[in-house]
């Protein structure tokens, strides 16, 4: 069976949801706290390729910094992996992750799709 892991950030709604469904269900999990824990560049690019997203749609463009430092700017691929590296703030949250798929579990009840069950 594929390791379950939610990216976690203890200060998020959206994350602490998708975790209790997780805890209610049963379903064994691994939780990453990325924050004091951040992914490596090849742990990141392995999760895009499993979200099936570009890194732009990973960051969080309501953040202050975002607007303050990359609001409007022409910023390619490899340049906004090299920001979620930097600043994992930024990264939207929770992102569940099982085998060879991964999703943005918001909102929280999308973690249902990834352990196969329906909301």
């Amino acid at each position: 069976m594929d390791e379950l892991i939610i990216y976690h950030n203890g200060e998020c709604s959206k994350c602490r949801g998708a975790l209790e469904i997780l805890q209610e269900r049963g379903v064994p999990h691994t939780v990453r706290w990325y924050l004091s824990d951040p992914l490596s560049r090849d742990e990141l690019s392995s999760l895009l390729k499993k979200l099936e997203l570009p890194a732009a749609t990973l960051v969080r463009t309501t953040e202050e910094l975002f607007e303050k430092e990359y609001a409007g700017k022409n910023i390619v691929e490899e340049q906004w992996i090299d920001i979620l590296l930097q600043h994992p703030g930024l990264m939207q949250r929770p992102v569940v992750e099982k085998g060879d798929k991964a999703i943005i579990a918001r909102p929280p009840e999308r973690v249902l799709e990834i352990i196969g069950e329906h909301s």
